[in-house]
């Protein structure tokens, strides 16, 4: 264990957190849908880290395990208020009926929570989105103007609704390949692109920009830019806010994450590691176009390199062949399957197989996701965390990191690294699992 140190100042949660939700579709309905759900007591928490975990504190033998909520200052679920923009004019139940991930039945309890949620006027770019037609957008044709109209929207919904603090949160589709540009460098360079209408600043960027000059922070959904540049981490330090993302861990990615770093503790050489993935719901349908798909591809690619770590075990990890597909099909609406099929070689250079055949629920699995991550996002933000918030990549499939360091994928570690941060916020000791102080004494 590492020594103990002053709690960090953490400012209470009082009053509402409005959520902020960029696309009200299949993600954020079900999130909607299920928080509301938990609060009337039709429904568990299950998935959720902040309402079921708990955190070990001291030694074992301490026998300390508080609920991770009960040790942190979290916002309280009853203190929720909901907003969001979407591209359709659907409001929140039609949205959750459409997306079909919730049996009917069970959306009718919720029904009066979820049919309040109208969506406002989305900021929309076909480019960004080739398969998706926009009804429900804002009909500004400057970058600025957008950015300076949804600026004036989050003011008016705190107010409204009497928000003591705000976050957002991307919950919309993948938007296509895009990399860092000269507007993408620094606040100045990106104001100027705003005004310039370049067409590198996508809508997920005049977002995060309208989020973080309002003072509040941004989380994100999607493997987008977004945030993921040096403008915005710039802003979100002169702002004082808290920037994560990107792209929420789910189903082929999360199983990755918790496998290969099995695979590896153990040495085993991988010769190939073949995902594809078969989807019908509207993320489906937009990761169908190849530039869409290519955002994605690198996102979920991205993984088992840092996990595996080639470059130091050549002989087990250099020729790994990693393919990874995604086809929109239809019938299966939300209900994605994954297979993966991952080429073993043992002792001996003997060969053997894995094979895994996840048949997942994206939504019900990002759901809990986008919940935790408000409520730590808002936590990071009353503790004056500003910038990138590194210990929340337990949620993400390519965590944002600062400038030269390599991402942390196993899920383990990254688990470790989010229940420490929340001990060092609360002046606890970190726990290393070292465990020989038990044998020594």
């Amino acid at each position: 264990m590492t020594q103990a140190h002053h709690p960090i100042e953490i400012k209470p949660a009082k009053g509402k957190l409005g959520i902020l939700m960029v696309g009200l579709g299949a993600v954020a309905t079900t999130f909607v849908a299920g928080v509301e759900g938990i609060r009337k007591g039709v429904r568990k928490p299950i998935g959720s880290l902040t309402q079921n975990g708990h955190i070990r504190l001291g030694k074992r033998t301490d026998h300390r395990n508080p609920l991770v909520k009960e040790l942190i200052p979290l916002a309280d679920l009853n203190d929720f208020v909901y907003g969001a923009w979407d591209i359709f004019p659907d409001n929140g139940y039609e949205a959750a009926c459409k997306a079909g991930v919730l049996p009917r039945d069970l959306l009718d309890k919720v029904k009066d929570d979820l049919s309040v949620l109208e969506p406002m006027k989305a900021v929309f770019d076909q480019t960004y989105c080739s398969r998706l037609q926009g009804t429900h957008v804002k009909t500004k044709t400057n970058k600025m103007e957008l950015a300076e109209a949804l600026i004036q929207e989050i003011a008016e919904f705190k107010k409204k609704n009497n928000c003591d603090r705000l976050t957002m949160i991307w919950c919309a589709s993948t938007e296509a390949y895009n990399t860092l540009s000269p507007s993408h460098q620094n606040v100045k360079s990106f104001e100027e692109g705003l005004k310039n209408n370049d067409p590198r600043i996508s809508p997920s960027m005049i977002y995060a920009y309208a989020a973080l000059k309002s003072k509040i922070g941004f989380a994100n959904g999607a493997p987008n830019l977004s945030v993921d540049c040096p403008a915005m981490n710039e802003l979100a330090k002169e702002m004082g806010v808290p920037i994560s993302g990107k792209d929420f861990k789910t189903g082929q990615t999360l199983m990755k994450t918790i496998v290969a770093p099995g695979l590896a503790a153990r040495y085993l050489k991988l010769t190939g590691w073949y995902s594809t993935n078969i989807l019908g719901n509207r993320d489906g349908e937009v990761l169908d176009a190849p530039e869409n798909f290519k955002t994605k591809e690198t996102s979920k690619l991205s993984v088992l390199d840092s996990i595996l770590k080639p470059d130091l075990y050549p002989d087990l990890y250099k020729d790994l062949y990693h393919k990874v597909r995604i086809n929109y099909y239809p019938p299966r609406g939300d209900n994605k399957e994954g297979w993966d099929n991952i080429d073993i070689v043992g002792w001996m250079g003997m060969p053997m197989q894995l094979k895994i055949d996840f048949l997942c629920r994206d939504s019900i699995l990002a759901a809990p996701l986008v919940l935790d991550l408000v409520l730590f996002m808002d936590l990071a933000h009353r503790a004056g965390m500003r910038g990138i918030q590194e210990w929340l990549s337990f949620y993400y499939k390519a965590p944002m990191t600062k400038e030269g360091l390599e991402p942390v994928h196993n899920l383990f570690h990254q688990e470790m690294k989010l229940l420490n941060t929340l001990r060092y916020m609360m002046g606890e000791d970190q726990i290393t699992h070292l465990g020989i102080e038990y044998y020594q004494e």
